[in-house]
Parts: C-alpha cells; sequence; structure tokens
C-alpha cells in the first residue's frame, strides 16, 4: 500500500494530517512550497489547482480537504472514524465544507450579505450557524453523536482554527468542544509534526 500526503506545514493539510496519524496507517509526506513546488508540473499534474492538500493513495488523487477526510475514513475502516449513522456524517461533514466554509471566508473578506439576500447565499448568518452548533455540542460529545469520528477531524478543526483567529463566533461550548478533541494523541502528533516543519511552537 502507498499512501502519500502533499502538503505544507502552514495548510488545511494539517487536517488531512490529523485525519493520517488518526488512522494510524504508514504514510509518506511531500512538503511543498506556495510560490515553487506547489505550482511545478510535477504537482500540477496530481492537482491542477495548485493547492494542497492532496492524497494519493495506490495511484488514486484524491483532494478537497473534506474530500481526503471523507475517502481516508471510508478506505480504513478498522480506524472506527465513519459512524453507522451514514446521514449524520455527510449531513456535518458537507455543511462544513459548503456553508460554513463560505461564511467564515466572506466574513474574513469582509463581504457583508444584505438581510434581504441572506437566502441566496446558503448560509444566511454565521452567528447564527455558530448558536445552531453550540446548541448541537451542548447536548452531545461529538459532532455525530457519542463517538468521535473523521467529521470531528474536520469541523473540529474549522472551530479550532475559528476560535484561535476570531473566525467564528465565540460560544464556550465551542471551547469546551475544541479543547476535548484537541487533547486527542493523534491531534497533539499531527500539530507537532507540523508545528516542526514550520519552525514554529506547538499550539494547542
Amino acid at each position: 500500500m502507498s499512501l502519500t500526503l502533499y502538503t505544507n506545514p502552514m495548510s488545511r493539510g494539517r487536517i488531512a494530517r490529523w485525519l493520517l496519524e488518526e488512522v494510524g496507517q504508514p504514510y509518506e509526506t511531500v512538503i511543498l512550497d506556495y510560490a515553487t513546488t506547489m505550482k511545478a508540473p510535477e504537482y500540477l499534474a496530481i492537482n491542477p489547482m495548485g493547492k494542497v492538500p492532496a492524497l494519493v493513495h495506490d495511484g488514486h488523487v484524491v483532494t478537497e480537504t473534506a474530500a481526503i477526510c471523507t475517502y481516508v475514513a471510508d478506505a480504513f475502516p478498522q480506524a472506527g472514524l465513519m459512524p453507522q449513522d451514514r446521514a449524520d456524517f455527510y449531513r456535518w461533514m458537507f455543511w462544513g465544507a459548503g456553508p460554513l466554509e463560505q461564511a467564515v471566508v466572506n466574513r474574513a473578506l469582509g463581504v457583508t450579505v444584505p438581510e434581504d439576500k441572506r437566502g441566496m447565499v446558503g448560509y444566511r448568518d454565521l452567528d447564527q450557524m455558530a448558536d445552531m452548533l453550540a446548541t448541537r455540542l451542548a447536548a452531545q460529545e461529538f459532532i455525530c453523536g457519542d463517538r468521535f469520528s473523521a467529521a470531528d477531524v474536520y469541523l473540529g478543526s474549522q472551530i479550532g482554527w475559528g476560535l484561535r483567529f476570531g473566525t467564528i463566533p465565540a460560544r464556550p461550548e465551542l471551547a469546551a468542544y475544541w479543547a476535548r478533541i484537541s487533547a486527542r494523541p493523534a491531534a497533539l502528533r499531527a500539530n507537532q509534526i507540523d508545528d516542526t516543519l514550520s519552525g514554529r511552537t506547538t499550539h494547542g
């Protein structure tokens, strides 16, 4: 089996690495530079978008972080990262990849959607989304219930980064959730690897 992660330690590739560390399968890492190797013909043959992360598993290419997390969870069921309730999993995984990502990026770019146009953007209001997440995570330990899954790696990372950089409205329930999942051994290992690669001290 061949499993290769193409990434940069200062990218969404950190999420993919965490997921791979949770799975526990051996994998190779190729570190790419934004200005050079990420735009080189060799990598563009893997991902024509010239961005990371990308995963190559036995010759099969997977890009987009949510897709990588979903694919790996499905490809290695022994890790237990794909919950029995697939409906819940797909709902929250792609809610994070779609409406939440769009809302966070728009706010960071200073895009203000007029109130009478909110129905067009798919997420309506970021504060309302944060309240919905807080309500859900106050009632259960993980995104999909009482068991950790790949959805927690992906959506949880978005919450963690959002709380750290102020791109997601702060809620005590979200902070408590992030504290729970970011203390997992695989998360700590992944952070240490990428922080070392980027020359930073490990962050929480």
